[in-house]
């Protein structure tokens, strides 16, 4: 099986993406993960342009990798600057890496216009600045910058670069389709050319932007034309559109293609490592996303679902193990009898599609969603329906009553919303307040200090994301909202949802699932370990 070599540049070229920064702390973690899934390179940051990328590379130095090898990267030489005197190339010796990214210019418009140097001086530089990180031992990748627009503007000039780093002593030349732009056709064409001029005598390797929408086809293109190393992010994220999503390219080569890029046994912890890198970088991993997205297989139509529960083949591509993903049924007023068999077997495998409870289910998601509720996006208040439904749910605890209340001006900083709660579990009452940015803040903090006298555990629970939806606009203010609420005890995440006129007791309704649902799943393990 052919190897291609990967490159990770989540810490570099990720990084430039709009509301991502990582602290050197973040950094050291993204790169433990990035070492777990096996790629081979982790492009870590420019140690020339700040003191925290600096900082990092010293801290990394101490790191144990199993599988991964940190790379540096940084600029050719600056214009009229010895290679020995430049800060630039100084930073990348002083990170102490094996192995070095030098960019540099293969398109004659940037060399002209951008860096205002003549053609014959990009030359040089690109040669020396090789020549030099070489003769200090270190392996040189070349990213040519623009290349495949160079080769359409001026295809012998773009080859002159290459052929500049190559006497330099560069190992790999990869192929930078920078602006994101090149059709799929051309790049085929421009890679064969290079692989045909250069393949012999070095690694050649393909970076894209997904401005086009095109960074993984074409990344999967240069590989069929021959390229063994290919760049991008994890997760796609970066700079106006994105990278290529090496999630996605590494799953299409390792499970279509025949071609070997991480450990087999690593791939099937993709999906789990790409959480945490989303966790690390503080975005919502897509639920769209090929291969680890939550819907990647995901099923809604009643038909679909009865098929998949027959064969998976019917719908699924691959086997969702096989990326370390799970197969998803939707609960909608299009799921069929299947759906919700296929749920309740969870709990009581005895039960059959003609039992009645089946049929009484299905009215109430009908009749529920016909209210506003949509269980598709709330997979652990549909879980708490149907336990109702089958006899396998008793409540933790019952309300008396809730009460919020604001203040302006603020009477603390960021704390303007007053809760309290009293609760009952069995014979005991418990009151309890919180305070916080808002009222439903302000209830999550009071109803979880009133439950954690009864179940610790809810002190692990974390509110990860909070949406609103309003469901009638014509109402305007009297509408009925869908509250959704995702929650996280740092292993398993869940989404729970509640449906009123009030927004604080949409918000109440979807919190009191959550913990409910918590509580539910810790029982369970508990009695799992006894079995």
């Amino acid at each position: 099986m052919a190897e291609i070599e990967i490159l990770d540049s989540t810490l570099r070229d990720g990084s430039q993406g709009e509301g991502i920064s990582y602290s050197v702390q973040d950094k050291i973690h993204i790169v433990e993960a990035l070492d777990e899934l096996g790629v081979k390179y982790i492009e870590a940051g420019n140690p020339g342009s700040n003191p925290k990328d600096m900082e990092f590379f010293q801290r990394a130095a101490e790191l144990k990798l199993k599988h991964a090898k940190l790379v540096a990267f940084g600029s050719t030489r600056r214009k009229g600057i010895p290679c020995a005197e430049d800060a630039n190339l100084q930073s990348l010796l002083t990170a102490g890496t094996e192995d070095v990214v030098i960019f540099g210019k293969s398109w004659d418009f940037q060399v002209t216009d951008i860096l205002h140097a003549t053609l014959e001086e990009n030359l040089d530089m690109i040669r020396e600045t090789c020549a030099f990180l070489k003769s200090n031992g270190r392996n040189v990748m070349y990213d040519a910058e623009h290349f495949f627009s160079g080769y359409q503007a001026n295809s012998g000039y773009a080859m002159e670069t290459l052929q500049a780093a190559v006497d330099g002593g560069a190992s790999v030349l990869v192929l930078c389709e920078t602006k994101g732009g090149c059709m799929m056709n051309d790049l085929r064409a421009i890679t064969k050319d290079v692989v045909e001029r250069f393949g012999s005598k070095v690694k050649i390797g393909i970076h894209t932007h997904n401005d086009s929408g095109l960074a993984v086809a074409n990344s999967l293109i240069a590989v069929e034309s021959g390229i063994t190393h290919v760049q991008g992010v994890l997760l796609g994220f970066g700079e106006r559109t994105g990278n290529a999503n090496l999630s996605t390219i590494i799953s299409d080569l390792q499970l279509k293609m025949g071609y070997s890029c991480i450990p087999p046994e690593s791939l099937m912890n993709l999906t789990s490592i790409c959480k945490r890198v989303a966790e690390i970088t503080n975005i919502t991993l897509e639920s769209g996303m090929p291969y680890v997205g939550q819907n990647a297989f995901a099923h809604k139509a009643g038909m679909h679902i009865d098929a998949v529960l027959k064969n998976p083949a019917a719908y699924e591509h691959v086997n969702p193990d096989s990326v370390g993903n799970e197969r998803v049924f939707l609960m909608s007023e299009v799921a069929g009898r299947s759906m919700i068999i296929e749920k309740i077997h969870k709990f009581n495998p005895d039960i059959t599609k003609d039992n009645p409870v089946v049929a009484d289910i299905v009215k109430q998601v009908k009749d529920l969603e016909h209210e506003g509720y949509q269980f598709e996006g709330a997979e652990g208040s549909f879980e708490l329906l149907v336990r109702k439904a089958i006899g396998k749910y008793q409540p933790f605890f019952k309300l008396h009553y809730y009460k919020t209340s604001g203040e302006i001006p603020l009477v603390e900083e960021g704390l303007y919303s007053f809760a309290q709660v009293k609760i009952a579990v069995d014979d005991h009452i418990e009151i309890a307040a919180g305070e916080g940015n808002g009222p439903v803040n302000a209830l999550d903090n009071a109803l979880r200090s009133a439950l954690k006298t009864f179940y610790p555990s809810v002190d692990h629970i974390r509110l990860t994301d909070y949406k609103v939806r309003v469901l009638d606009g014509k109402s305007a203010t009297a509408s009925r909202v869908r509250v959704l609420i995702e929650s996280s005890d740092g292993t398993d995440s869940w989404t729970t949802m509640g449906v009123s006129c009030d927004v604080v007791e949409a918000s109440w309704m979807a919190l009191v699932d959550s913990f409910e649902y918590k509580l539910i799943k810790d029982i369970e393990k508990k009695y799992q370990k006894f079995i």
